[in-house]
């Protein structure tokens, strides 16, 4: 029988007996129906069930409570007959099943709202999550750890002072025995001496007691000879003499602490006394110490000189120039060995030595004190040479100041300025004279001279902003302007701009040399030059003004001199002369504005107002404001308005001369402006001829024998060894010669990437306009280097990448070092550059000594142009091989490779923070080379050709 078969129907017999029974115990006494007859055995085993206390699940699943159950016993029933007992018996057990059901759902919905209770207490209670607990465990333990580790240091500190005080207190406590001995072992060593010397030897005889000496009368004593005597007293004489001689230099107090506790001044009046010369030449004399001419103490300068040591020791910083020099480093030295071994030497004078110092201190102090000397003499002339730089520059100065008052006013102004220069220039000529011989110092003024006329303009600066075109300009027509311009031009800059004509007379020449000297327009060749270099250039506005600046400081202090005297007219005539010439420069004639000024300020109208006393400041002021802002550029509008407003102040007399100096101040940069103006209209035709021009001029030099190319073949065959080498060192075999650009390539990096300074003698002549750019580009190598050995030099300390790029520190250092250069006197560059790096990365206190003393060590060897260090040495070399490899680029496409692999090339070389300075720098050398060789490429072709010829007989 299939299972589900079989079990339905034991469902329905286990229905059915149940059924029969409770209806037999309920209705036994009422109906006493006989029940039926157990089954067999062997059916009964088989629908028998074990016992289970557990009530089964009133789940849908259920056989009792499924449809076919039900159905059963239905159908049982109606089949059966079924009685109302057996109705209600099942209703019963279907209700308490029922009961039993609800009770459970009942029970079951209350544990529900118990755990959703439990869940909103959890959720609504404050969470402490497993990773807080830990790290406040973690934190606990750290400060616990810590504690314990304060403690024991603490107590190991403790442990380690009372160890150093205890040897402290054994150390002193020895010393102070030791010392007690000592003296007690001298004390009894004067003793004995003394006594040995008042029991002299006996000669040998019969032995007299000493109680028989001692009770001898006077006149027993043997008498003394005279020569032992007199030798006697000259010794007791000499000796104390010496002692005098000593104690008077011993009450002058003349030691180390005393000069440096008192004052400068004090201290130098104090060995400027006599007294003082006196007693230590005596004492230096005593000491055998010897002067350039004979014993020291003969000459007053050579003790002063000694003196002098103890005024480096006290006050270095008001004698020495600078003490972080060598020279100056060695003189403190050798000053610092001689007073220790003449303080020593003079201790040791005293009554037991009858005041003779021993022959080895003497010697000591004699041998420091050549040393100091020489080393004082050194010094001396290097302070010498540089005092004689200061006094020719300032000759200089006088004579260009000369120059312009001469050139720039009337002859009452100059005729007044003349003597006052002269004599001025006659006390510096004879300082200079005295200092470094007649011959010398005539070659170094005229040398002098000779430079600052012929100094080039630096390199412009940025534009300004804003127009730049003066009103005076655009107010006139286009034609007028065209004509206007090309004549003005003409005359400023097509005209070669020569110190002396051949057919001009001297006064003639000597006038138009002073108006180039002050003119802000540089000389044709070096225009057209900056102009072929860089197409934006212009005038600098710094480059005129410092020396106009002075010069009109020196005019407008003249002017209230000669008003103070009563000299007011002239003054005035001529400030109203130089003003009306300067303005009317920037005018056309003709034009309305221009005859306005010319009748305004005309000279002999301004004489005859100035002669009556009716002539008005304050009206030539206002006339003044109102017509600058008609001249000047758009952008100047600012400062021209802030001038007018000034100028329309009253005031006394020294705001009168002030607002005159001002005033010369602003036209002067309105003339800047307006020979900017007609060079830019100008700059495309000039460029256009800069190579012509250039070749030209630089023939026309050849053919006067002006210049030779003595230094351009020298440095063109430099080069030519090096290329040649090098090839031979790579393949000595198969390598083929170097080509005539290869060699002007590495010459002209190896001019530029080098240590400065930039000497004469290193520039040739075909580049000698560029020696400024040269320099330039020297420095900012250097500085490249010093900056990236810090930087790399820091990485390697604190285990960084050397890659990686610190892009902000390095442009920090860039500016600092650019603007403050590598040292100072206070010694506050290194410390500001280990502060930059401090800044943006933490280091521990030995690596911030370690680092300090290394920045110290670079900047000063890039001060000095030495490059020692084994990291500048590789950085240069690798930077400078950088540099060649993109100049000696020939094609395009090698040129578009190198500039493309420049980053990578450059953070291989340790210079990674330097992509755009290196940049700029090439960028400056090709256009150095390319505008070199397209005006001197001819006579480079020559010197190649030469050099070859003399390779290949050699």
């Amino acid at each position: 029988m299939p299972q589900p078969v079989a079990d339905e129907a034991a469902d329905q017999l286990a229905d059915l007996h149940t059924g029969d029974a409770i209806s037999d115990t309920m209705n036994t006494s009422e109906d006493d129906v006989v029940s039926p007859p157990p089954p067999p055995p062997h059916i009964a085993a088989r629908f028998s069930r074990p016992a289970n206390n557990r009530r089964k699940s009133s789940a849908a699943s259920s056989r009792r409570n499924s449809l076919s159950s039900t159905h059963s016993h239905q159908s049982s029933l109606s089949l059966r007959g079924g009685s109302q007992s057996n109705h209600v018996a099942q209703h019963l057990r279907r209700a308490s099943i029922l009961e039993s059901r609800k009770a459970r759902l009942a029970d079951r919905a209350a544990h529900a709202e118990q755990v959703r209770l439990r869940a909103a207490l959890a959720k609504a209670s404050p969470r402490s999550s497993h990773s807080e607990e830990k790290a406040l465990a973690a934190q606990q333990a750290r400060e616990k750890h810590l504690a314990q580790v304060a403690a024991a240091c603490a107590e190991e500190v403790r442990r380690a002072k009372k160890v150093a005080e205890d040897m402290k207190e054994r150390k002193a406590a020895e010393e102070k025995r030791y010392r007690l001995e000592m003296q007690e072992k001298l004390a009894e060593a004067e003793r004995r001496r003394q006594e040995y010397k008042r029991n002299q030897r006996r000669p040998r005889g019969a032995s007299v007691p000493s109680s028989d000496l001692k009770k001898a009368p006077p006149d027993a004593r043997s008498t003394m000879d005279d020569d032992t005597a007199a030798r006697r007293i000259q010794r007791t004489w000499r000796t104390r003499r010496r002692r005098h001689m000593v104690e008077v230099l011993l009450e002058l107090g003349l030691s180390i602490d005393k000069v440096h506790d008192a004052s400068f001044e004090d201290i130098s009046s104090l060995l400027s006394e006599e007294k003082v010369l006196s007693a230590a030449a005596k004492v230096l004399d005593f000491f055998g110490l010897q002067g350039p001419s004979g014993p020291i103490g003969e000459d007053p300068a050579s003790v002063r000189t000694f003196l002098s040591a103890y005024l480096i020791l006290g006050h270095p910083a008001e004698v020495l120039s600078s003490k972080d020099g060598d020279l100056e480093q060695d003189l403190i030295k050798k000053a610092t060995d001689l007073i220790i071994s003449f303080e020593s030497a003079l201790s040791k004078l005293c009554m037991s030595n009858r005041y003779t110092p021993p022959p080895t201190l003497v010697e000591t102090v004699s041998l420091a004190h050549g040393a100091f000397v020489t080393a004082f003499a050194d010094w001396k002339s290097q302070d010498s040479r540089t005092l004689i730089e200061m006094m020719v520059a300032s000759f200089v100065n006088l004579d260009a100041i000369w120059q312009s008052v001469k050139d720039e006013t009337r002859g009452e102004v100059a005729n007044d300025y003349r003597e006052g220069i002269r004599e001025n220039q006659v006390i510096l000529l004879s300082k200079i004279r005295k200092l470094a011989g007649p011959d010398r110092a005539n070659t170094l003024i005229k040398k002098a001279i000779h430079e600052s006329r012929r100094a080039r303009v630096r390199d412009r600066r940025r534009r300004p902003v804003g127009d730049v075109r003066p009103r005076a300009a655009a107010s006139e027509s286009s034609e007028a302007s065209s004509s206007h311009e090309e004549s003005e031009v003409s005359s400023h800059v097509l005209h070669e701009n020569l110190p002396f004509d051949n057919g001009a007379s001297s006064e003639d020449s000597q006038s138009d040399a002073l108006a180039k000297l002050f003119s802000p327009m540089p000389p044709n060749r070096v225009l057209v030059h900056e102009l072929a270099i860089d197409k934006e250039f212009r005038i600098d506005e710094q480059q005129p003004s410092e020396l106009r600046d002075a010069l009109n400081r020196e005019i407008c202090d003249s002017m209230k001199r000669g008003f103070e005297r009563g000299e007011g007219a002239p003054w005035t005539t001529a400030m109203a002369d130089n003003i009306r010439g300067k303005i009317l420069r920037l005018l056309k004639p003709g034009n309305s504005m221009y005859k306005l000024i010319s009748d305004a300020l005309d000279p002999d109208f301004v004489q005859q107002q100035a002669s009556q006393g009716v002539f008005s400041y304050e009206k030539f002021y206002s006339f003044m404001a109102t017509i600058l802002p008609k001249l000047c550029a758009p952008f100047r509008d600012v400062q021209v308005k802030a001038l007018a407003e000034e100028l329309e102040q009253t005031g006394d007399l020294d705001q009168m001369i002030g607002k005159l100096f001002k005033l010369l101040h602003v036209i002067d940069l309105l003339a800047l402006d307006y020979q900017n103006y007609l060079l830019q209209q100008m700059a495309p035709t000039l460029i256009k001829e800069a190579p012509g021009y250039e070749q030209r001029m630089f023939e026309q030099d050849l053919l006067s024998h002006t210049i030779t190319l003595t230094k351009t073949r020298r440095w063109f065959r430099s080069a030519s060894v090096a290329c040649l080498t090098e090839t031979d060192r790579r393949d000595p075999i198969y390598g083929a010669a170097p080509t005539a650009q290869k060699i002007y390539a590495r010459a002209l990096v190896d001019l530029a990437i080098a240590t400065p300074p930039l000497q004469e003698q290193e520039v040739p002549e075909t580049l000698h306009l560029d020696q400024a750019r040269l320099a330039r580009i020297r420095d900012d190598a250097v500085r490249i280097t010093a900056i990236g050995s810090i930087l790399l030099t820091t990485k390697n300390l604190l285990r960084r990448d050397v890659r990686s790029q610190w892009r902000p520190e390095a442009t920090r250092m860039w500016t600092l070092l650019r603007d403050n250069g590598y040292e100072k006197d206070d010694g506050s560059i290194p410390n500001k550059v280990l502060t930059l790096l401090e800044s943006a990365h933490v280091m521990p206190p030995a690596t911030r000594a370690q680092l300090l003393a290394t920045v110290t060590r670079l900047l000063h060897q890039a001060a000095g142009g030495r490059l020692t260090d084994p990291v500048m040495k590789v950085l240069f070399g690798r930077l400078k091989n950088h540099v060649l490899g993109r100049i000696s680029a020939s094609t395009s496409g090698e040129r578009v490779r190198a500039a493309t692999g420049a980053s990578d090339g450059l953070a291989t070389c340790g210079l990674p923070e330097f992509v755009s300075q290196v940049g700029e720098l090439v960028d400056l050398l090709v256009r150095i080379g390319e505008v070199d060789r397209s005006a001197h490429g001819s006579w480079y072709d020559k010197i190649a050709a030469e050099v070859e010829m003399g390779e290949r007989e050699t």
